[in-house]
């Protein structure tokens, strides 16, 4: 019961923070957000080297987590069944983290006002929001989550091997959630230095993640190169690999 109370704790307090994310990026709804109130000053060197800190404390501990040689021995530590639960716990605070301590840079970049171009732009953003929620979903949401394993757990089952299929959204590119997250975070109608700042930060990181995943995969899955090698990483400039085609998980 401790496991799996553990297990949709972590997934609620995920949960929160992803939506109070989409708040932070969108400067909507929540009282901390990536520019700050209206008219905020501030902006000066120390600003740019926390906020860089803070992005970096992240992605180390986003990528380390998730590292099958640290996962190894990390479950000597941890039970492996919460395993993905403390990973999803730790990653969510990091990021409560940065939003706490994340320094406005106010200075405009560009502003597009109120019209049509500026409000596609918004809606183009909470469509990369819904893409990385659907990205989830389709190589199974509750399970990346780790709230799968706690509720085998409870019933006294064991978490099947994962296998390789491409569902629907991972016949266009191989990494629509990060997609997601680089429309969301780029497309606003005003952009501040702060929130270009935090856009390209994130986008290397975005880089540098999939080409770790991509490594993890690849000895994970033997057919993981060849679908690398018909479907674009990021961008569907190509047709879709046909339905019936090997498939993939995450």
């Amino acid at each position: 019961m401790f496991v799996f109370a553990y297990g949709v704790g972590a997934y609620v307090i995920f949960l929160l923070t992803f939506l109070y994310a989409i708040g932070f990026v969108s400067n909507w709804g929540v009282s901390l957000t990536i520019d700050g109130t209206p008219g905020a000053a501030g902006g000066g060197l120390g600003a740019w080297i926390v906020n860089a800190g803070l992005l970096w404390l992240f992605a180390v501990q986003h990528s380390l987590m998730a590292r099958p040689a640290f996962k190894r021995v990390w479950t000597r530590i941890v039970p492996a069944v919460i395993e993905r639960s403390t990973y999803v716990l730790v990653s969510s605070l990091m990021l409560m983290l940065l939003f706490g301590r994340w320094t406005p840079i106010p200075f405009v970049v560009w502003d597009l006002g109120l019209n049509p171009l500026g409000f596609a732009l918004e809606m183009l953003s909470f469509a990369g929001w819904a893409l990385v929620l659907l990205g989830t979903i389709q190589i199974g949401h509750f399970e990346l989550f780790g709230l799968k394993q706690v509720f085998l757990h409870a019933r006294g089952e064991e978490l099947p091997p994962p296998k390789f299929r491409v569902p629907f959204l991972y016949r266009w590119v191989r990494h629509p959630i990060y997609l997601g997250f680089l429309l969301a975070f780029w497309s606003t109608p005003r952009m501040t230095l702060g929130h270009l700042l935090f856009a390209a930060l994130t986008s290397g990181y975005v880089l540098v993640a999939i080409r770790l995943e991509e490594s993890d995969l690849a000895r994970a899955h033997w057919q993981y190169r060849g679908y690398q090698s018909r479907v674009p990483m990021l961008f569907p400039v190509q047709r879709p690999l046909p339905a019936g085609e090997p498939e993939r998980t995450g």
